[in-house]
């Protein structure tokens, strides 16, 4: 085949960097645009953050004066006025130290008055649960052996305070030399599981539920209800836990009432005795943007505390002014210009995409769940004029402050059911309506699932029953056996 050059006209979308760039930073929440932002300030040295008027970076020898010394006036000149936009060159004029160590040392200085913030009631670390039985073993008199082996079942709990492994596995991981009889080695180890459960707090050690609730009962005062719940929990906790009460009292020949007394009394046990040790992983949400009621209407705001605010580093803009041969830094000054820039254009997006939803979710913030109506994408797609696509990137890990608590922007969204009268009713509002159902029920005729679905019927929502099943599921509300009372 000849081979021959030919010329061909077509059109192809091209993403530039800078389109890319504002399509990653719109997808990322509110944690990983500050991890991103910082990755800039160090890799772009034009690039910094607009710290508040007036703060002076005052060095250490500056601030060690002598009483009495008055710090210096600012000077006006010397302090930054407002940000340069992404698209302007920056002026010329001011210090070589301006912007610069405005938050280098943000715990020095007097406490603000208006502060609400305790830092003293901050503990440096919560107690452990194995140096709270260290700190109880240390009381107790033992022998250095079975001192060791109280501390060798302390390390084996887990972070519920069971004992996962059976004595017999542990003698396998015991060290070599303590005693060449099993049997010698299992009654030992026994006698320290028995240390340990006699510890606080109590049912530690435990080796089962069942195990562990008999020993927190062993520890209250002798009572009738207390005879009655170990009796339970030694031979019918299977049947409490599927709230079969009439086998229950036939077995123990017991009444109502002495059995709600017992049956209240093991619900108030704690099944996770060590679970108050363990460590907790608190994740705080920064919300993007809040929601308020001014005069009738709900009004959506950006939260200032989720903006990083950033500008162009002024020191070095001034040298690349002055130096127009610094090919290097006239790269980097784009860069920092398209990041200042979209930045500003994702919460630009944010705030017209929730100011859509919540125009259209008004009745959920004045009602609550049982007023959400159904909303697509597609319905927010046309309001604002952007793609689904770029609607789904805005609302995931975007989150809400109103009144009625802190949302993701993704929890306005939801499928529809069809109405008697043509219309249709989201799924949250159903949720929410059998949330209230089940809330109001008799516990002794609990409503089951079809007898919801008829509820609902009767209002105009037509939902099958698979279906109530499915949200229920999704509210973590037991089936109806399990919610019966006596």
């Amino acid at each position: 085949m000849k081979q021959t050059l030919q010329l061909r006209l077509s059109q192809h979308l091209a993403l530039t960097p800078q389109l890319q760039q504002s399509i990653r930073l719109l997808q990322l929440s509110t944690l990983e645009l500050n991890q991103e932002i910082e990755q800039f300030l160090q890799d772009n040295p034009l690039l910094e953050r607009d710290e508040p008027e007036g703060e002076v970076y005052r060095p250490a020898h500056e601030a060690m004066e002598a009483p009495g010394a008055t710090a210096p006036e600012p000077d006006p000149e010397r302090v930054e006025s407002a940000t340069p936009a992404a698209d302007e060159p920056p002026e010329s004029g001011g210090g070589d130290d301006e912007g610069w160590g405005a938050e280098f040392s943000s715990g020095a200085g007097p406490k603000d008055p208006d502060d609400d913030s305790d830092y003293g009631d901050i503990q440096a670390a919560a107690t452990s649960l194995r140096d709270h039985l260290l700190s109880q073993l240390a009381l107790t008199p033992l022998s250095p052996r079975d001192r060791g082996m109280v501390e060798f079942l302390i390390e084996a709990l887990d972070d519920d305070g069971y004992l996962g492994q059976s004595l017999e596995e542990l003698i396998d991981v015991l060290p070599d030399g303590l005693s060449e009889d099993p049997e010698e080695l299992l009654e030992e180890l026994q006698i320290a599981l028995q240390h340990i459960q006699n510890f606080d707090p109590p049912g530690i050690g435990a080796r089962n539920p069942k195990e562990c609730l008999e020993l927190q009962l062993k520890c209250l005062a002798p009572s009738a209800n207390r005879e009655l719940a170990l009796q339970i929990v030694r031979s019918h906790l299977d049947h409490l836990a599927a709230r079969d009460f009439v086998k229950i009292k036939k077995a123990l020949g017991c009444e109502d009432q002495p059995l709600r007394d017992a049956h209240s009394l093991i619900c108030s046990l704690n099944p996770r005795p060590g679970a108050q040790y363990a460590a907790l992983d608190a994740r705080y949400i920064i919300p993007d943007i809040s929601v308020k009621k001014l005069r009738g209407q709900w009004v959506v705001a950006l939260n200032p505390d989720a903006m990083p605010k950033l500008r162009i580093n002024r020191l070095y803009a001034e040298i690349l002014q002055r130096n127009r041969n610094g090919s290097g830094l006239s790269s980097q000054l784009q860069e920092a210009k398209w990041l200042i820039k979209n930045v500003q254009q994702r919460f630009d997006t944010i705030l017209r995409v929730g100011q859509a939803i919540v125009d259209r979710q008004r009745q959920f913030f004045e009602h609550g769940e049982v007023a959400m109506r159904p909303l697509t994408l597609r319905e927010i797609a046309d309001t604002v004029n952007l793609h689904e696509s770029t609607i789904s990137r805005v609302t995931t890990q975007k989150f809400l402050a109103s009144p009625r608590g802190i949302y993701e922007l993704k929890y306005f969204f939801g499928s529809h059911v069809a109405t008697d009268s043509g219309g249709a009713a989201s799924s949250t509002a159903i949720r929410a309506l059998i949330k209230q159902l089940v809330s109001a029920e008799d516990g002794h005729k609990p409503l089951s699932d079809a007898k919801i679905a008829e509820i609902l019927g009767e209002q105009g929502i037509v939902v099958a029953r698979r279906t109530i099943a499915k949200y229920r599921e999704s509210l973590n509300i037991p089936p109806v056996n399990l919610r019966k009372t006596l």
